[in-house]
C-alpha cells in the first residue's frame, strides 16, 4: 500500500499519527472554539494547536539529537519525546 513512495510502515504510522492529531485538534476546535489560550512556563501565550506544534517540533529535534548522540534504537528518544509532550500540554 505504501510501496509507491518507498515508505516504511513506521514512517506511514508517524504520518498517520500526525494527521490524526491534527484531525482531533480540528474536532476539539469545532466543539470548543478558541482552544482556551493560556500563559505557561515557556513565557508564551498558547492555544491547543500551538502546544501541538511545539510538541511535534520539539519531538523531531529530540529524535534527531538521540540519533546523533546515541544512535538506534529510539526507545529512549521516544520516552523523552512523550515526557516533552506531556510537559508542554500540562504546563505550557
Amino acid at each position: 500500500m505504501v510501496g509507491w513512495m518507498a515508505w516504511t510502515w513506521p514512517t506511514a504510522a508517524l504520518f498517520l499519527f500526525i494527521f490524526s492529531c491534527i484531525a482531533f485538534m480540528g474536532f476539539l476546535e469545532y466543539r470548543s472554539p478558541g482552544g482556551n489560550p493560556r500563559d505557561g512556563v515557556l513565557g508564551l501565550h498558547t492555544t491547543r494547536g500551538d502546544r501541538l506544534f511545539i510538541t511535534l517540533l520539539g519531538s523531531a529535534f529530540i529524535f534527531l539529537a538521540w540519533l546523533g548522540f546515541m544512535g538506534t534504537p529510539l526507545w529512549g528518544g521516544l520516552a523523552i519525546a512523550l515526557a516533552w509532550g506531556a510537559f508542554i500540554f500540562w504546563k505550557a
